[in-house]
């Protein structure tokens, strides 16, 4: 039987909130990055971390201990925003753009400017579960069989989609 949230004392101490608050210590900055590195944006990123641990302590009991809890909450993380990036496109899509213009000295220059644009734009071509393991093949540096286990798909079908990818963006794709 589920505890209820934040309902569950042991020794005086509330048993959700010690587990949310460890998690929180350990891979806060690690969900941080993948926020950031999504949304391109700290308060946006910033927000959605919030949200992750929300979701993390709400799903507690969807945890099966098959992946580690870091790869649980980067999973959380990658399709929240990736869930935030789809549901703000056409808005989001201008403001990046006068943004990037605004600041390209002052992150990177153009090239790398550019380089983001295009991995969001490609990515923006996919589906959901494509861009998920796109980015935890590419970003996270995830072998095909931790990302079929992280994705709960088979290792073939997750090749296929990470060739359909780089066949689509010009790319050179070899499992190696």
């Amino acid at each position: 039987m589920a505890r209820p949230a934040l309902e569950v004392l042991q020794g005086g101490k509330n048993v959700e909130q010690t587990w949310l608050r460890e998690l929180y210590e350990k891979y806060g900055s690690a969900v941080y990055r993948r926020c950031l590195f999504l949304l391109k944006e700290r308060a946006a990123a910033e927000d959605a971390m919030q949200d992750v641990f929300a979701r993390a302590m709400l799903n507690e009991a969807g945890f099966r201990g098959e992946s580690s809890q870091l790869t649980w909450l980067l999973k959380i993380s990658t399709h929240h925003c990736l869930n935030l990036m789809r549901s703000r496109k056409a808005a989001w899509t201008a403001q990046y753009a006068r943004d990037a213009r605004a600041a390209l000295d002052g992150h990177g220059g153009t090239e790398r400017a550019e380089a983001r644009d295009w991995v969001r734009r490609a990515l923006g071509r996919f589906d959901a579960e494509t861009q998920a393991a796109v980015v935890h093949y590419y970003v996270d540096e995830m072998t095909l069989e931790e990302v079929a286990t992280l994705l709960e798909r088979s290792v073939p079908t997750i090749r296929k989609r990470i060739r359909q990818f780089a066949l689509a963006t010009g790319q050179t794709w070899s499992e190696t």
